[in-house]
């Protein structure tokens, strides 16, 4: 006979939810990366301001590349948090801290691109860091 008293059952709460939310943005997060990387890669005419206006003076094939990348790994943190990593958590908080920070140096060429991407970054950040480990 068991006692239900001794083994309570876990309340539900949102927080799992919230951070399979994150795991979505993240997902479109890398997705957005990855097309800002291809079309910077692909046209360096498409934004508005010169290399040297960048807070970084790189080329945008050089900026493209660097987008692609933290695309691709931002989509693998992704699903590694759908299965309820922690590498995954911790890359994805990595992940999307950098491409915050990336996206705040590549604010003069697209500012409104960049403060959307920046403020998806915010929100991942916090769900992960808060809440990640209850979606096991």
């Amino acid at each position: 006979m068991s006692d239900t008293r001794t083994h309570p059952e876990a309340e539900p709460t949102i927080w799992p939810g919230l951070v399979v939310f994150s795991g979505m943005m993240l997902l479109i997060l890398g997705g957005f990366q990855a097309i800002q990387g291809i079309v910077a890669i692909a046209r360096d005419d498409y934004y508005v301001t010169t290399s040297s206006g960048l807070g970084l003076t790189l080329d945008y094939t050089a900026w493209g590349w660097t987008h692609l990348a933290l695309g691709v790994i931002t989509i693998a943190a992704a699903i590694g948090v759908f299965y309820g990593r922690t590498w995954a958590r911790v890359i994805g908080i990595g992940i999307a801290g950098i491409s915050a920070l990336g996206n705040l140096l590549f604010l003069p060429a697209y500012p409104a691109w960049s403060i959307i991407i920046i403020g998806t970054c915010v929100l991942v950040i916090y769900s992960l860091a808060v809440h990640g480990r209850e979606v096991r």
